[in-house]
């Protein structure tokens, strides 16, 4: 039965949708292995609540290409998903998908909450999981993973303790980035830092028994009854002899001691820095090494504090309000000195829009530093290696600087933390309430009188178990765990090198005594075409599921694989997919010539004499060698590159063309067999068309070794000469025309070049 004919015209709408599906219906078998190694990798797990954008699409497409080429080598491969809870961005949706439906949130209970929110994930959950699949992710789906499933919970439960009781978490009253809108904890990646307009305003405090002022400046004045010191640099001339002496702070009536430090920018301000441990991460550490008193004066609402700190005229009123009636009688009473017109930088929450508080709070905290130590080693000795090199120096940069890690979130939707608290502040952590209840009666303590915390993890902790939580651990599992872990290659981008990556290192060795992955690979940052940051309020982003919907998602691949350049951002425009469309069209013409040709796609080839043949064979060897290097040294903007030449300028621009004037038996066979692994070749970048063309064309599915044939080297250099002879023959004729005489000489060298090849002269017609 012979093969349906190719559609005239390139689409991908006629296929690309029906290829997913059956994609996704399939299952996973895990194939043994023909050469006895593995290749695994973990895919980064997107939020429940997201839907793919550029930098996903990007990852998504690096991973599939290294998993397909494994795949098609004969590596045993398997490719982790799931899907990431996501923990304050899952909750504001589902709140504000209430509040919609005329639902309060706050009126529900803990528990009918969560309920609602379970309700959510299973209407609205696998959103993320279709577009992955539209975008050809051949991830293990059989197996993919949610950071809320039972077992992946009890990973989690089961690390906190142990870590809890080896005593690497603790719990501590320190600063946090505070959101007071969502009332909760945040992490410094949640936080979006702006540069506005502002003012610095010099305020001076009279020093205690003088009639002399000091003068600070700050963009913060309602903290200043936080102050519990004013520093100032011991090198500073200006106020070497008031270190010691203290200060009254307006209507406080409260003093605090001037101090030294070599924090103190002597340049900056006035040389005066007002100390507010409370609320500044800078003065927290001055107050730590000072022992200085921390006095919070602003509540989890971003109120002031109705506290006796808090002058009456100020207490219980909304940050801005407060602010702006200090600064009225501060003027009115002779203490504001000067405004200064400033920009600086000011935190917003990345979904709450409201600025960013540094408060101190009761949380959670991992000692990441006790655990730094041989995440550091393991880099430095290369036994997980960067690529591109250079971020191993963004790695160590943080590794060296690390501080605890707060864990804990006050939001419901998440893992709860498995602590108790007794009546007189004991805590007690252990992996279930009835094991609480049993800590608790050995203590002395009637188990009514427990309270659970309320507090959930922080979302990175628990995905930082990612590399072997979803593997089952810590129970023991022989077709996973130990089949894929350590897994192979990590891709991911820069801006979380260590929110994630180091993390999972750090935890990896710390649980499994191994390293969660060998090889890191960090890719660029999807931009613009301008190179600025895509985001919503610039209305610059691109939505990776239009440009599938117009052009294709084996076109939005090449594109992302073409433009990953090391080390450089990617600079986004609709034109480049436009571009790579056009080029699957060629691939796609290619193979409409060929069947209208009767060309067969043998799986392999007979002896072969045509100088031709000879040269097209030694040109694919190569390709597929420069194929191998390239995806091995992470250089996908060298594979498309190389995949365009052969194509474009190698298979078709002088061989196809050849054919048209000689297509003998043994070059239709060689065309057929060039062909069939040119796709095979390509298939890792834009699987779709590929795959299309070899179910229509009846391609053998079993890749053909050509390591057999041995092209003859003096063809290939004749046929080179040749062929670089043509290119110039028709650029003279592009540059001159017809008429001109040195393309006239040109075509006569073609005409008359001996041998085989002169049967071909036509190609410059």
């Amino acid at each position: 039965m012979s093969a349906p004919l190719l559609n005239k015209t390139y689409n991908p709408n006629d296929f690309e949708k029906n290829f997913y599906s059956r994609a996704l219906c399939q299952p996973l078998t895990l194939a043994t292995s023909e050469k006895g190694c593995y290749f695994s990798l973990l895919m980064p797990p997107p939020n429940v609540t997201g839907n793919l954008h550029l930098g996903h699409a990007l990852t998504y497409t690096i991973q599939d290409i290294l998993v397909r080429y494994h795949r098609q080598a004969g590596f045993d491969t398997f490719w982790q998903p799931g899907t990431d809870h996501a923990g304050i961005a899952t909750q504001m949706v589902v709140s504000r998908d209430l509040e919609s439906s005329g639902i309060d949130p706050s009126s529900l209970s803990r528990d009918e909450l969560i309920e609602k929110i379970w309700e959510w994930k299973k209407r609205s959950g696998d959103n993320i999981l279709h577009q992955q699949i539209a975008l050809g992710c051949s991830a293990s789906w059989d197996f993919s993973r949610f950071t809320m499933d039972d077992d992946f919970c009890k990973s989690v439960i089961e690390a906190f303790v142990t870590l809890y009781k080896t005593g690497l978490i603790f719990r501590d009253k320190r600063l946090v980035n505070w959101d007071t809108k969502l009332k909760t904890a945040i992490s410094d990646l949640e936080i979006q830092n702006r540069e506005e307009k502002g003012t610095l305003w010099h305020i001076k405090y009279k020093i205690a028994d003088s009639s002399d002022f000091v003068t600070i400046a700050t963009t913060r004045p309602e903290t200043m009854f936080g102050d519990t010191a004013i520093a100032v640099h011991p090198n500073d001339e200006r106020y070497g002899s008031i270190i010691g002496k203290e200060a009254v702070i307006p209507y406080s009536g409260r003093t605090v001691l001037i101090i030294s430090d070599d924090y103190v920018d002597m340049e900056k301000g006035t040389g005066c820095l007002k100390v507010t441990p409370a609320h500044d991460i800078n003065d927290f550490a001055i107050g730590k090494r000072h022992d200085l008193e921390m006095v919070s004066v602003i509540d989890e609402d971003g109120h002031m504090c109705v506290s006796d700190y808090v002058p009456d005229f100020l207490r219980g009123l909304y940050l801005k309000k407060a602010r702006k009636l200090l600064l009225e009688k501060l003027a009115e009473d002779g203490f504001l000195v000067k405004e200064e017109e400033i920009i600086h930088s000011i935190p917003y929450g990345d979904r709450s829009e409201t600025i960013i508080e540094p408060l101190l709070t009761d949380q959670w905290f991992v000692d990441a530093k006790a655990m730094a130590d041989e995440a550091i080693k393991v880099v430095e000795t290369e036994e997980i290696k960067f690529f591109p090199e250079k971020w191993k120096n963004t790695y160590f940069d943080w590794m060296h600087n690390i501080e605890p890690w707060c864990i804990s979130r006050q939001i419901v939707w998440g893992h709860r933390i498995p602590a108790w608290y007794g009546p007189n502040g004991e805590i007690i952590v252990e992996k279930t309430e009835e094991e609480a209840y049993r800590a608790a009666d050995a203590l002395g303590i009637q188990k009514d009188l427990l309270r659970r915390d309320t507090d959930v993890l922080d979302t990175w902790f628990s995905s930082a178990l990612w590399p072997f939580a979803t593997f089952g651990w810590p129970k023991e599992n022989p077709e996973l765990l130990k089949r894929y872990y350590p897994t192979t290659t990590l891709v991911s981008g820069f801006d979380i090198i260590f929110f994630w990556i180091a993390r999972m290192i750090m935890m990896s060795l710390f649980f499994t005594k191994q390293i969660p992955f060998s090889n890191i690979y960090i890719h660029a940052l999807v931009r613009d075409k301008n190179g600025q940051k895509m985001s919503k309020s610039k209305g610059n982003v691109i939505d990776p599921m239009n440009l599938i919907g117009e052009f294709g998602a084996d076109a939005l691949r090449f594109t992302l694989a073409f433009l990953s350049v090391p080390g450089r951002d990617i600079k986004f425009d609709r034109d480049h997919v436009k571009i790579s469309r056009n080029f699957i069209t060629k691939i796609w013409n290619a193979a409409r010539f060929l069947q209208s040709k009767g060309v067969a796609f043998c799986e392999s080839i007979g002896n072969v004499d045509a100088k031709l043949n000879h040269w097209i064979l030694a040109k694919l060897k190569k390709h597929k060698t420069n194929i191998c290097k390239n995806i091995n040294e992470y250089r996908f903007d060298y594979a498309t590159k190389n995949i365009q030449c052969f194509l474009r300028d190698i298979f078709c621009d002088f061989f196809i063309e050849a054919m048209k004037f000689h297509d003998d038996e043994e070059t239709k066979n060689v065309a057929g067999f060039v062909f069939a692994e040119f796709l095979r070749s390509a298939s890792p970048f834009i699987p779709f068309v590929t795959s299309q063309l070899v179910h229509i064309l009846n391609i053998p599915e079993k890749p053909t070794d050509i390591e057999h044939l041995e092209p003859l080297e003096n063809f290939e250099r004749e046929v080179d000469e040749f062929v670089e002879l043509i290119h110039e023959t028709r650029s003279e004729k592009q540059l001159s025309g017809e008429n001109s005489e040195k393309y006239d000489s040109l075509k006569r060298r073609v005409r008359d070049w001996p041998g085989e090849l002169s049967r071909i002269a036509q190609i410059v017609r």
